[in-house]
């Protein structure tokens, strides 16, 4: 199915994950879809056709969310990177995004602050080198 044959969420969600991850998150979803191409267009529509559309906060705003949050899961180390690159993406600077999860660290702990901290490690690096994820 073409992208002219998809809803409008799906459309609204594909500018919407476009705004916020760029190329970067295109390329995720297309190889996700190479395994699971319906968890591909729920991840169009749900996150950011339906959540990261809605008003009430700015793309930014969402992002400091989303990083906190998978830094406080402290297994998501993969989708924490992403994120963080997406935080950049976004307007978020480095320090922002250290501040974020080293307050983390009061409400998940040590052990998940230490691993948000070689997350954004990684995602600053592959910003630096122009390698996604």
């Amino acid at each position: 199915m073409t992208q002219d044959s998809k809803s409008e969420r799906y459309k609204k969600g594909f500018a919407k994950l476009q705004e916020v991850h760029g190329k970067v998150g295109e390329d995720v979803l297309d190889d996700l879809r190479k395994t699971a191409p319906a968890l591909a267009d729920f991840i169009i529509e749900y996150p950011y056709g339906d959540i990261y559309s809605r008003p009430g906060l700015d793309v930014r705003s969402r992002q400091i969310a989303t990083i906190a949050a998978l830094t406080a899961m402290g297994n998501a180390h993969e989708e924490l990177r992403v994120h963080i690159q997406a935080g950049i993406n976004v307007g978020l600077s480095e320090e922002e995004i250290i501040e974020i999860i080293m307050q983390m660290s009061v409400y998940a702990g040590f052990p998940a602050a230490m691993n948000g901290i070689e997350a954004a490690k990684e995602a600053f690096e592959n910003i630096k080198t122009k390698k996604n994820p």
